[in-house]
């Protein structure tokens, strides 16, 4: 059975996960509006929110430039999802792009080439 805390924390994130991307789409910068959320992690107690972007097809200088967005109006976006919730205070958000799937691609794909490699047992 998992602790108060521990729901607590699972219940936060999975709010943030929901409410970012309507405090994303309030905003009046396009290329903010349409960023996908891929996941939103809770740390130190709830007081920092790691929160994951899907990379999308954005390249290096983009993902830069949407970081450095997201950074700028990260307070408004965390007094957006307080005011939703009746925060007295929300978590502390820090923006990071996802390499998940990128990382899952390519364990994939190692996984085919040792499977094309194996010879069958006769």
């Amino acid at each position: 059975m998992k602790k108060d805390s521990e729901i607590k924390i699972l219940r936060t994130q999975s709010i943030l996960k929901e409410l970012i991307p309507q405090a994303l789409a309030s905003l009046d910068d396009e290329s903010l509006r349409n960023l996908c959320i891929s996941d939103v992690e809770c740390k130190r107690g709830r007081y920092d929110a790691f929160v994951y972007v899907d990379k999308m097809f954005f390249n290096a200088y983009e993902q830069e430039q949407i970081l450095a967005k997201l950074a700028k109006v990260a307070s408004v976006l965390q007094s957006f999802c307080a005011n939703e919730q009746g925060w007295y205070r929300c978590p502390k958000f820090h923006f990071k792009f996802d390499n998940s799937l990128e990382y899952q691609n390519h364990m994939d794909a190692l996984f085919e080439k040792i499977k094309k490699r194996e010879k069958p047992l006769k």
